[in-house]
């Protein structure tokens, strides 16, 4: 179960509903992830669109979530007024903040992710930051009242792994909320990378929706999170120089 704040969702792999070919991809790749919390990007919904047009007709709001994000901002003040809209419009109080800093490389703006965090978290939002790998921020907006954070893994929509992973171990050992690792998978392996690391759980998009096959590669994903966060639970093995026999010489007939 991922708990964030007051809200417990059964799935760890949060996916998105942009850059997919059709709203009947997107339908599907969401029911192969088996996701109950999707981000929907506010700016870029017509919320006056006809029936059969919008895209939050097309998911199904009785098995899924709706976890609105501010992409598209650049300045906490419109990042703060973005999630005023989506929780009177869409009657939540989850929140996924991003204020962008470069709009090529699409790297948060530490300092305006910080500012708008404190104003939406003394107004009672659930806040889910979008923030660099950066262990001093994540434990800022751990002690700001954040409901998790989430690092990215790799730019967004680059699709390289996870590029940074001791950086992602140390941001584990240093906050207690969930950690979420947002952006940068490419494929299943990265899922499951980003989970062994330590990830409470995963957002993803650009891997899914533009996947040769994206139920498919919607399904690779969900069973990556889950094996990934197994293997975590579990505990690996000790890495060794030198090999070690999985059969002890000990004990053997005749000596």
């Amino acid at each position: 179960m991922l708990h964030l704040g007051p809200h417990t969702f059964s799935s760890r792999l949060i996916v998105g509903t942009g850059k997919y070919p059709d709203f009947a991809t997107m339908q599907a790749c969401h029911e192969a992830a088996g996701a109950d919390l999707v981000t929907v990007a506010l700016r870029r919904v017509d919320l006056a669109a006809g029936p059969q047009i919008n895209v939050l007709d097309f998911i199904d709001r009785t098995k899924i979530r709706l976890l609105p994000n501010t992409a598209g901002c650049y300045t906490a003040d419109d990042a703060v007024e973005t999630a005023r809209i989506a929780r009177e419009l869409l009657g939540t109080d989850l929140i996924k903040l991003e204020v962008i800093g470069d709009p090529r490389t699409l790297w948060p703006d530490t300092e305006g992710t910080l500012e708008a965090a404190r104003i939406l978290v003394k107004e009672g939002f659930t806040v889910l930051p979008y923030c660099p790998d950066d262990p001093v921020t994540c434990q800022r907006l751990e002690d700001i009242g954040c409901a998790a954070v989430m690092p990215l893994g790799a730019p967004i929509g680059s699709g390289l792994g996870i590029r940074n992973p001791y950086n992602l171990m140390i941001i584990r050992e240093s906050v207690k909320v969930p950690l979420i690792v947002d952006a940068g998978v490419g494929t299943a392996s990265d899922a499951a990378v980003a989970m062994e690391l330590g990830a409470d759980g995963l957002l993803v998009n650009t891997a899914i929706a533009s996947a040769g096959d994206p139920p498919k590669m919607a399904r690779a994903i969900r069973l990556a999170v889950e094996a990934g966060r197994a293997a975590f639970e579990a505990g690996r093995m000790p890495r060794r120089l030198h090999a070690s026999a999985s059969s002890p010489l000990e004990g053997l007939l005749g000596s």
